[in-house]
């Protein structure tokens, strides 16, 4: 069983400054191939932190794939990492520099002499062809260990990723045709920790495993199986799905990729019901997140001054319930309450109102998506009462 790490480099990703893209994508090839992955790093442009993070990686690891710091310029270190990593000295490749002259040459530029860092590897390193780009991609071998690196442009990465670096594991590695398959189900208004009691020993579970990821009033439940074929790792998890769709049944909202939101209004269009949202303190994230799926005919919201009391808030509901002839009139309030944040949400269908009002103490930025998240889930149990009834 090979087990793998990533390493992306470049300290505009430790910034902030652009979104890490490229581990995603590795992630996943190396998921459909039956490559197990324990660790992701990403690591600033600092020549010792670069080569010490390569080393502990190789110790634990069978395969390292880094991507970035292949370019031209003083801050581009992952050659002299890999070199340093394996204690080898830079050689300069001709046939490389050949090649970027050629890819210069046809985009008619001159390239510049610090396009020749280009054409250094380390000693005994194999040049892997990048036909995107003019950064040569590399690997090195020692022993069973493997590292691989690739640019960090992604269109680049991914290129070398599939005409080359897949086929190359699975031979190298001699991979069975395995791939590892994910099933993810969806939780609401419910923790974590309850999650995990109701399931108990199903967390124990080695093929399929099952894992939680608690989100804002969320918690998902990942089945993960690896076998031969996707026909046989979804026989594999077929029972212990079944199994947490029955012990969870009453907290499901979905699975893979359903959200709230979408769910919500997949069953509001369903059944042909409008809905109206009155917001405060949410900067109207939860119309926004459901106009991605319903029309203005069947939702329309705003959004009320701050100052305003749960009381004052339930007497909206109704006028606007009155005044747009929606079948359902949502409230979602989110104030601040000493260093926490309280959400207030009401609903009302027909004659009937519901409230429902909890303090969050998480963290201040994901307020707003816990408050949507709760909110939502509020019409999704109505919608499914009014359905048994």
């Amino acid at each position: 069983m090979a087990v793998a790490e990533i390493i992306t480099i470049g300290t505009e990703l430790l910034l902030g400054e652009i979104q890490d893209t490229n581990s995603r994508y590795i992630a996943r090839a190396l998921r459909d191939i039956g490559v197990d992955l324990y660790r992701l790093t990403t690591v600033g442009d600092n020549i010792n932190r670069i080569t010490a993070t390569m080393q502990e990686a190789l110790m634990r690891a069978d395969i390292v794939i880094t991507t970035g710091g292949l370019g031209p310029t003083v801050d581009d270190m992952t050659r002299q990492a890999v070199a340093d990593t394996f204690k080898v000295e830079l050689v300069f490749k001709e046939e490389l520099w050949e090649q970027t002259l050629e890819r210069f040459r046809y985009y008619n530029r001159t390239p510049t002499e610090n396009n020749k860092r280009q054409a250094y590897l380390p000693a005994n390193a194999v040049a892997i062809p990048n036909k995107v780009g003019t950064a040569p991609a590399f690997r090195f071998e020692l022993g069973v260990k493997t590292l691989i690196a690739l640019p960090g442009v992604p269109g680049e990465m991914e290129n070398i990723m599939k005409n080359y670096v897949i086929d190359y594991l699975k031979k190298r590695y001699r991979l069975k045709d395995e791939i590892i398959l994910p099933w993810v189900i969806h939780t609401i208004s419910v923790g974590e920790s309850n999650i995990d009691e109701i399931l108990g020993e199903l967390a124990n579970l080695s093929n399929p495993t099952v894992g939680l990821l608690a989100h804002p009033g969320q918690t998902d439940v990942r089945v993960t199986a690896k076998a031969g074929s996707t026909e046989e790792a979804q026989q594999m998890m077929e029972p212990v799905i079944s199994e947490i769709r029955e012990r969870l049944k009453d907290y499901i909202y979905g699975e893979n990729e359903e959200t709230i939101q979408s769910v919500v209004a997949a069953e509001l269009l369903k059944r042909n019901f409008t809905l109206c949202v009155l917001e405060i303190g949410t900067n109207g994230c939860v119309h926004r997140s459901l106009s991605e799926y319903l029309s203005p005919e069947s939702l329309c919201g705003e959004l009320l001054d701050d100052n305003i009391t749960h009381e004052s808030l339930k007497n909206h509901l109704h006028e606007y319930r009155d005044k747009a002839q929606t079948d359902f009139v949502l409230g979602v309030m989110l104030t601040p309450k000493g260093e926490q944040m309280e959400v207030y949400v009401v609903c009302l269908d027909g004659k009937n109102l519901s409230e429902f009002q909890r303090i969050y103490s998480g963290p201040p930025a994901d307020a707003s998506h816990w408050a949507l998240n709760v909110s939502l889930d509020q019409i999704r149990t109505r919608l499914k009462e009014l359905k048994g009834s």
